[in-house]
C-alpha cells in the first residue's frame, strides 16, 4: 500500500493542492497522470456510493495521489466506514461548534488519540503497525461554512486531531444572507478574517481557490487549497466554440 504523506507535508508547512469536479474512476485514472496532490470525491452531494469510494481510493493509490472524500454528515459510523473503504482523507461538512470538531477528531483516529472503530480495511493489508500508521497518515478536514462556525471559531481551533480548517464560501454566504453570492464583500471579508484567525492560532487553513484567487490565498498562508477542473474544461470549450464561430460567421 503506498504511503500518502500529505499530512506530513502540511505539518511541515507545505501547501497541498486538491482537485475536485465531476469524478468517476476513469477520470481519476486520467487526472492521476498529472500527479495532483489529492483528488476530492464528493459524497455530500452527487451519486457517490460505498462501492465507488473503494474504487476511487484504489485509482488514487495507483498514482500515489491522496483520496479525499467529503461525507454528508458528522456521524462517527459514516466517517469510520469511509476510511475503512480506503480514503486517505476525510472532509466533514457543517462543523459549527467545538463539540462537533471534537467528534470529528475522535472518529478519525484510533486510540489513544481517538475512538475510530477498530477495523483495518484495505489500507491495513501488509502494514504491520497499521493503527499507528493510520493515525499519522489520515487527513481530517472540517468545513467552516456557517456564521455559527465563524462565531465559534476560536473554540473550534483549540481542538487537537483536526488537521485542516477549511473555510467554505458558498454555504457561508447563504447563512450570511447572500445566497448564491459568495463574492459579496461582506462574505469575502469574513473569509479573509477567518483564514487569518486560523493562521494566527498556528493551525492549518484551507479554502476553495480559482485561477484568479489562488496566489492571493497562497500569500495569506493558506496551505490546503481545493480547485475544480471544470472551469478549465469550460474555458477551453468556449474558446473552441468561438474559433468555430469565427470560421463560420453566418452559421
Amino acid at each position: 500500500m503506498p504511503r500518502i504523506n500529505l499530512r506530513h507535508r502540511l505539518l511541515n508547512g507545505e501547501t497541498v493542492g486538491v482537485i475536485s469536479g465531476h469524478q468517476n474512476m476513469d477520470m481519476v485514472d486520467w487526472l492521476g497522470q498529472f500527479r495532483p496532490d489529492a483528488i476530492w470525491m464528493e459524497c455530500e452531494h452527487g451519486p457517490g456510493s460505498w462501492e465507488q469510494i473503494g474504487d476511487f481510493s484504489r485509482a488514487c493509490d495507483l498514482w500515489g495521489v491522496g483520496s479525499i472524500v467529503r461525507v454528508n454528515a458528522n456521524e462517527p459510523w459514516l466517517i469510520t466506514r469511509t476510511l475503512d473503504r480506503g480514503a486517505s482523507g476525510i472532509v466533514v461538512p457543517h462543523v459549527c461548534t467545538r463539540a462537533g470538531a471534537e467528534a470529528v477528531a475522535e472518529a478519525c483516529r484510533f486510540g489513544p488519540l481517538g475512538l475510530r472503530g477498530m477495523y483495518g480495511g484495505r489500507r491495513s493489508y501488509g502494514v504491520p503497525d497499521y493503527y499507528a500508521d493510520a493515525n499519522e497518515e489520515i487527513i481530517s478536514v472540517i468545513l467552516i461554512e456557517e456564521q455559527e462556525a465563524i462565531d465559534n471559531l476560536d473554540e473550534i481551533l483549540k481542538v487537537d486531531g483536526v488537521d485542516v480548517f477549511f473555510v467554505a464560501p458558498s454555504d457561508l454566504a447563504q447563512t450570511m444572507g447572500h445566497t448564491g453570492n459568495p463574492g459579496h464583500p461582506d462574505v469575502q471579508a469574513t473569509i479573509d478574517d477567518a483564514l487569518r484567525r486560523i493562521r494566527d492560532a498556528g493551525r492549518i487553513s484551507g479554502t476553495l481557490v480559482t485561477d484568479a484567487t489562488r496566489d492571493r490565498y497562497f500569500d495569506m498562508g493558506v496551505q490546503f487549497v481545493m480547485t475544480s477542473w471544470l472551469p478549465w474544461a469550460q474555458s477551453g470549450l468556449k474558446e473552441f466554440k468561438a474559433s468555430l464561430a469565427r470560421r463560420n460567421p453566418r452559421a
